[in-house]
């Protein structure tokens, strides 16, 4: 059955996807505009873990400085297309990066940028909380572990909650903006500079 064009046509100004995208995402949800937003979004990140292999040539420097000008961020963010990063959609997911690194100040993008002595450290000290709790030993090397995932989404930029949006992480955004756009994007790195610090 074929949808009326109306529709189409909002749901591609509410997800940026593709007209073909829309159409058949419509005809999937019978014309329920709400259902076919949720069906391009399943299809989109799952289509967004293939498109990280793709090189990213383009992109963004971004910098926000904080009221009072005591605390600013740095930020790079890789796409692959200059059409893309000229967006004003995309420069502001990179502006929402920016506002989240001051906010939330975590140290790397992933579990990769921080240090093995770092973890080391932090293991160390979970072990030593742990066994002074008298707990039995099996279970231990669990609320160890337990312990350093909480540490991993406290410092890790793409397992924190969105700070707009806590019920995502920024890694969940990542994806949601690479499955609107339809290029890999990458967040290459950034730094965030705090007067006296």
């Amino acid at each position: 059955m074929s949808q009326p064009t109306e529709k189409i046509v909002d749901l591609r100004r509410r997800t940026g996807a593709g007209m073909m995208d829309c159409k058949a995402a419509i005809e999937e949800a019978a014309g329920d505009v709400e259902k076919a937003i949720e069906i391009l979004r399943t299809k989109g990140i799952a289509k967004a873990a293939k498109k990280a292999e793709r090189p990213t040539a383009a992109g963004v420097i971004e910098s926000y400085i904080h009221p009072g000008e005591r605390l600013g961020v740095l930020i790079e963010v890789d796409c692959e297309t200059d059409f893309v990063a000229r967006n004003q959609e995309f420069r502001r997911f990179v502006r929402d990066l920016a506002l989240h690194i001051a906010a939330a100040d975590p140290v790397a993008i992933d579990r990769t940028g921080i240090a093995a002595d770092v973890i080391e450290r932090e293991k160390r000290i979970y072990e030593e909380q742990v066994a002074q709790s008298g707990k039995p030993a099996n279970i231990v090397e669990k609320i160890v572990q337990g312990k350093l995932e909480k540490f991993y989404a406290d410092v890790c930029l793409l397992e924190q909650p969105f700070v707009k949006a806590p019920e995502k992480t920024v890694g969940d955004y990542l994806k949601e903006t690479i499955a609107k756009f339809g290029e890999n994007t990458i967040i290459r790195r950034f730094a965030r500079f705090k007067l006296g610090e």
